[in-house]
């Protein structure tokens, strides 16, 4: 599940000054959709590139799919991502709801022909507003629920009732309240809409969706069997668009199954400044981990593709990278034995800048020596392109 983050801008937030400034803190915080007003979505579209929905209340609201080329490629768009229904109607009580659903104003916008992204927009006031909701959803591609005290939202119910019909979109105030969000029944609703003047607010919620999208790895240690030299091999310098920390570093190898962790360049030397944002990865052939769980070889890797940066506990996340060095170096051959007994090998440069972080701690591959213990990611699988495959692959 892909998790979002939508932040509310409507005219209920303030004028267009408040609003505005919602809107920049979202594009600045990296926030996936803001939900406006149909007037504003031009205005938001001068603003920056983010997903817009706009509440459509009077049946004007400009559509994506509605104008073909309409628009110079000079000039910001007027349309809308997606249509949201429900304020000033049904859905926030605006109008009452009708005894039967199927009469609803509200729906029946929902249900016009198109292959438009559409959201219902409602207040959960009582249980009856609960199952207007799962009316809404068999028809909306997202289901906002919001409730006047969040704690008494029935989450469960709507996540167990019409989580795999709709993306379930839950109103919040705060990034602590979007945690718990995103971990109700463990499975969690697929988007927050938040409602926050505060630029902090808005980019912690990112911070915490960033957070339930990423893996927490086991690490183990593996005994160095042997280092030896391997005469000069294509090197790989991965620098990233972000700093490193010093616990952090990637997971590189020959072998996909075990993938060792080296230390970004954060140590200051002797010999050359620290460089936090890189990763002296190894040797051209061999693996890197990558969000999701996939891999790609070092010297696939190119500006703009997305890495997976690792720390000692297994905490991870996403890094850019910038730039990648391809360089003929000296290496070490560096042979390994895991828990299971199994043996991984990699090629690391011969230089004292390059560490791996051993049971004694960080320790640059110069020194390493047979019976040390350093850290390894190890999963016993095949890789096909990257991608984690059941089936027989010997890797020596």
């Amino acid at each position: 599940m892909t998790r979002t983050v939508w932040v509310k801008a409507d005219d209920t937030v303030g004028d267009w000054d408040d609003r505005r400034a919602r809107i920049t803190a979202a594009l600045e915080a990296g926030a996936d959709w803001v939900l406006v007003d149909e007037d504003d979505v031009e205005r938001v579209r001068e603003l920056g590139d983010i997903n817009v929905a706009a509440f459509r209340t009077d049946g004007d609201v400009t559509l994506v799919d509605d104008i073909d080329d309409a628009e110079s490629d000079d000039e910001p768009s007027t349309q809308a991502d997606a249509i949201v229904v429900g304020k000033d109607g049904e859905g926030d009580a605006t109008i009452d709801l009708p005894e039967d659903f199927s009469g609803s104003a509200d729906l029946s916008t929902l249900r016009r022909d198109g292959d438009l992204d559409r959201g219902a927009y409602v207040r959960i006031l009582s249980k009856e507003y609960e199952h207007f909701a799962e009316t809404a959803a068999e028809e909306a591609d997202y289901t906002i629920v919001v409730g006047e005290d969040w704690t008494i939202i029935p989450l469960e119910n709507l996540i167990a009732r019409i989580g795999e019909e709709t993306d379930l979109v839950a109103g919040v105030t705060s990034a602590e309240e979007a945690k718990t969000a995103f971990e109700t029944l463990e499975i969690g609703s697929d988007a927050v809409l938040l409602d926050s003047d505060d630029p902090d607010e808005i980019r912690k919620t990112v911070e915490v969706r960033d957070e339930a999208a990423r893996e927490s790895l086991d690490l183990e240690y593996a005994e160095v069997l042997d280092v030896e030299r391997a005469g000069s091999a294509d090197r790989v310098c991965v620098d990233t668009g972000s700093l490193l920390e010093h616990d952090e570093g990637m997971l590189v190898g020959s072998m996909s199954r075990g993938l060792v962790f080296v230390h970004a360049e954060t140590a200051e030397s002797p010999y050359v400044a620290s460089r936090p944002f890189r990763v002296n990865a190894g040797a051209v052939h061999a693996y890197v981990r990558t969000p999701g769980g996939g891999t790609k070889y070092l010297a696939g890797l190119q500006s703009g593709d997305e890495v997976q940066v690792v720390d000692t506990d297994g905490n991870t996340r996403e890094a850019i990278v910038g730039r990648v060095k391809i360089e003929q170096r000296p290496m070490f051959r560096v042979a390994l034995e895991t828990e299971n007994g199994d043996r991984v090998e990699t090629l690391l440069q011969n230089a004292e800048t390059i560490k791996v972080a051993a049971k004694e701690g960080r320790k640059a591959v110069t020194e390493l020596e047979a019976g040390d213990e350093i850290l390894l990611y190890y999963e016993d699988t095949a890789r096909h392109f990257g991608e984690a495959v059941d089936e027989s692959i010997i890797e020596k």
